[in-house]
């Protein structure tokens, strides 16, 4: 990124040569991001980031479906940046269905067969879960919307870097990512799009990234986003990873009594969802906080928030319960030194918070 700032500060959509340098780091970016997912460089689309991405892969594929009648289908855990398009195109006259999942975190693939409708433009479902780490049966559910002839979007942003992705395998026509999440800069995402799909764009301008968005493109943000990419392809970090995430859960189940494990069978390898009965989750997080970790009650989107967790309750936990869980994202820095340190310090913060709670009857 800091090569590219210094040396890539032209406009890639000028001929000189300055221009053409900036254009040469441009491409190779979109080759490694396509390395990242399986497929073709010339359908890889660069954004300001996954919502950019989800919302023009949603919005965009949507607007452009001929008709005045359409449907979508969706699912209850969906990140706000698909959720919230979906609320747009309700708004738009759009009928959107909203698919539950089961107690594990799970869909059922046939639902998206039974909801399917005439009018059925667009399946959007994502890949893994942002909160829990849980990953859906995209490629079964990607071979039902193909099987129908309608369009199937991914949010990949919590799979992207963490699982294997082949968007073909998959079934995808739509695949939105974002950089931060494999540990490229903020402010940089892309999205997959298959073929000639053709979608109603976001932005109005310039014809940059094949038309779909226009604008000078972010060639720092984006020449880090593909290196990050072929670091991600290439790194053997998951097995890893997903052992610490089963030390960290195993241990603190073991130390720390009234903890429940929030989503399971298969999930990305660096996330756990754990409830802590009888304790707030944001007072955790600031106890937690004060011992050197840092730990969220759900989405860092959603910091602030005061509702309970949508993801969570759509699995079927109250609204108490959902306050009560934590989210722990584990990554490429983390050793067992430190999970154990964290084990510790949330049996700490634990116990100190059930002696100050009269709600909590099991504490000690």
């Amino acid at each position: 990124m800091q090569e590219a700032v210094k040396s890539c500060w032209a406009n890639p959509s000028s001929i000189h040569r300055d221009g053409q340098m900036a254009r040469h780091q441009l491409e190779k970016a979109r080759g490694q991001v396509a390395a990242l997912l399986g497929c073709a460089a010339k359908q890889v689309v660069f954004t300001s980031g996954g919502t950019e991405a989800a919302n023009l892969a949603v919005l965009g594929a949507v607007r452009s479906r001929p008709g005045e009648r359409k449907h979508v289908i969706t699912t209850a855990v969906e990140h706000p940046a698909v959720l919230s398009a979906c609320a747009q195109l309700e708004r738009e006259g759009v009928e959107v269905t909203y698919l539950g999942v089961d107690s594990r975190g799970v869909l059922d693939p046939e639902m998206f067969r039974r909801q399917l409708r005439p009018h059925t433009v667009l399946i959007s479902c994502m890949h893994a879960n942002n909160e829990t780490g849980v990953v859906q049966p995209v490629a079964e559910i990607g071979a039902i919307a193909r099987e129908a002839g309608v369009v199937m979007h991914s949010d990949g942003v919590q799979a992207a870097g963490k699982i294997p992705v082949q968007v073909d395998s998959l079934g995808l026509d739509l695949y939105s990512v974002s950089a931060h999440k494999f540990y490229g800069a903020k402010g940089s995402g892309a999205f997959f799009v298959r073929g000639k799909l053709t979608l109603d764009a976001l932005f109005h301008g310039g014809r940059q990234e094949q038309a779909q968005r226009p604008g000078t493109e972010n060639v720092p943000g984006i020449a880090a986003m593909g290196a990050a990419a072929e670091v991600a392809r290439k790194a053997e970090e998951a097995g890893r990873i997903a052992a610490l995430r089963d030390r960290l859960e195993a241990a603190i189940v073991d130390r720390v009594a009234g903890v429940t494990v929030n989503g399971v069978g298969e999930r990305t390898p660096n996330t756990t969802n754990l409830r802590f009965d009888g304790i707030e989750g944001e007072a955790m997080v600031i106890a937690l906080d004060l011992r050197g970790f840092a730990v969220s009650t759900g989405a860092a989107c959603s910091s602030g928030a005061v509702k309970p967790s949508h993801v969570l309750l759509a699995m079927g936990l109250t609204a108490e319960q959902a306050k009560s869980s934590l989210r722990f994202s584990l990554g490429r820095s983390n050793d067992e030194q430190q999970v154990d340190a964290l084990v510790e310090a949330v049996a700490a913060a634990a116990a100190h918070l059930r002696r100050l709670s009269p709600s909590y009857a099991h504490a000690g």
